[in-house]
């Protein structure tokens, strides 16, 4: 088994080959526990296999001209070991309309046996849980080019298709490599959750840079805006390219000129990979492939975490209605941003914030606050004397106001009053402009729907009951506070 080097220097550099072999080695070493084994190919391919054969039949029975095919990492023979997701595409003639897509899912819900969540997204779809494995149901439509793709799973045929014409046997393991790594330093997944690296754009990177060390080396100088272009779509016209674009990374769809394959990979993951491709070259560790569990903190040692600080924590505890993933944490997401926003704008100065959920029934949003408590009187600063029509409303509006404690005066050529804060304390905040499950300041449905049946609003020490109970939001919020990356040390 041998992973591919790249021409650091000449033997010349002791240190520099010790250097190289120690990479050599781990690599190796990663490689062997992420490529699956024998039994278990055979046995993943044989599910398949079974499973598609059953869909076309029920397809069959609907009178439904419609083709099965295998997409993602299966298909193109790039999986890690261990891994359950399967995505079944179903292709329907393009003159069929999105209606075929209903009967579709009828069939794909028969074969799932009533495991399912149905969701929709630029497209509607099913997840099913079968005899271990995850499968994605995906209708769309049969296509003779990519460009013509009505949603972006039109798309993903083509890209199985020119993976496999153009990944080698070899490339494969340094794909798995280039994926588990991604997966170790947790910046792996396209899905809303995780805003990183796609399967398609670290086989892309692959294709281009020629092996997981060489996508390291150059990921260790990128800049702030990189293109990748493998089949040269905006050769010569590159600022186009970055301007139609403008993300951080783009990386042109071989297959489509018109989309970045990169699109979901957000700042953060991005500067992530880089900073630990460049620590990995320096100081190469198993750890960044199979980063070590971290044991969760007694409920004591949380405490005495929190209260060192010396700021506040308030908690947003509620249930949820089951959906899949990608719909689940974009309303949790939308939802966290929007309770962010209106914190400050009441002056509670967010210092940190975070939202976890186990994807079941539970969720919790983390607001680590400066502090909870502010003063009982604000400064509110009016308009320049100079503009005549907006000091008569605010002298208009405050002379009289029951809130207002001082002023109105001038200072520095504007108006300025002292009035009673209308909140002091931030639960209290947030009791009040939840009352509606946040519907007014942007909640996203899912989690107001939560919020109006179930939410507890939690400051400081209160969260240590559901913290002892809860094993997986114990880990989490021990990372939180711990504050830095597992493959940082």
């Amino acid at each position: 088994m041998c992973v591919r080097l790249f021409p650091r220097v000449e033997a010349r550099d002791r240190s520099m080959c010790e250097l190289n072999c120690k990479i050599q080695k781990i690599c190796e070493e990663a490689l062997r526990r992420v490529t699956p084994s024998r039994e278990e190919e055979i046995k993943t391919l044989r599910f398949v296999k079974s499973l598609t054969d059953r869909l076309s039949l029920e397809l069959e029975k609907l009178s439904l001209e419609a083709e099965v095919r295998v997409e993602g990492s299966i298909a193109k023979n790039t999986w890690l070991a261990g891994e359950k997701d399967i995505d079944l595409f179903i292709l329907v003639p393009k003159e069929y309309g999105r209606k075929a897509f209903v009967k579709v899912l009828e069939a794909a819900k028969k074969v799932s046996r009533g495991s399912y969540l149905e969701a929709y997204a630029e497209h509607p779809y099913i997840q099913a849980e079968i005899e271990g494995f995850t499968i994605d149901f995906v209708p769309c439509f049969k296509l003779k080019r990519a460009e013509d793709a009505i949603s972006s799973v039109d798309r993903t045929p083509f890209h199985t298709i020119y993976v496999k014409e153009h990944l080698s046997p070899a490339d494969r393991s340094e794909v798995r490599l280039l994926k588990r790594f991604m997966r170790g330093i947790e910046a792996y997944g396209a899905e809303i959750k995780i805003g990183g690296f796609s399967g398609y754009l670290c086989e892309i990177l692959i294709m281009h840079y020629g092996s997981f060390l060489g996508v390291l080396e150059a990921a260790s100088n990128w800049h702030e805006k990189e293109l990748i272009d493998l089949e040269g779509h905006y050769k010569g016209e590159e600022e186009k390219a970055l301007r139609i674009f403008n993300q951080p990374l783009v990386v042109i769809d071989p297959v489509d000129k018109g989309r970045n394959v990169a699109s979901a990979v957000s700042k953060e993951k991005l500067a992530e990979f880089i900073a630990s491709s460049r620590l990995f070259l320096e100081d190469p560790r198993v750890d960044f492939f199979f980063p070590p569990e971290i044991e969760a903190f007694n409920t004591g040692r949380v405490l005495q975490i929190m209260n060192s600080k010396g700021t506040s924590f308030v908690f947003l505890k509620t249930g949820l209605a089951r959906a899949v993933p990608d719909v689940l944490w974009g309303q949790l997401y939308k939802s966290q941003k929007a309770l962010r926003g209106a914190i400050s704008r009441y002056d509670f100065k967010v210092l940190r914030d975070a939202v976890w959920s186990d994807e079941k029934t539970a969720a919790v949003f983390i607001f680590e606050l400066q502090s909870r408590l502010l003063p009982a009187v604000e400064k509110h600063l009016g308009p320049p004397v100079t503009k005549k029509q907006d000091c008569k409303r605010f002298l208009e509006k405050h002379l009289m106001s029951r809130l207002l404690i001082s002023g109105p005066r001038i200072e520095g050529g504007r108006w300025i009053v002292e009035r009673r804060r209308r909140y002091r304390e931030a639960s209290v905040l947030l009791k009040d402009i939840l009352r509606d499950g946040g519907k007014s300041i942007g909640v996203a449905k899912l989690v107001s729907e939560g919020f109006s049946s179930s939410l507890k609003i939690l400051v400081d020490d209160e969260i240590k009951d559901f913290y002892t109970k809860n094993p997986e939001f114990a880990s989490f919020f021990t990372r939180y506070l711990i504050g830095r990356p597992r493959w940082l040390r």
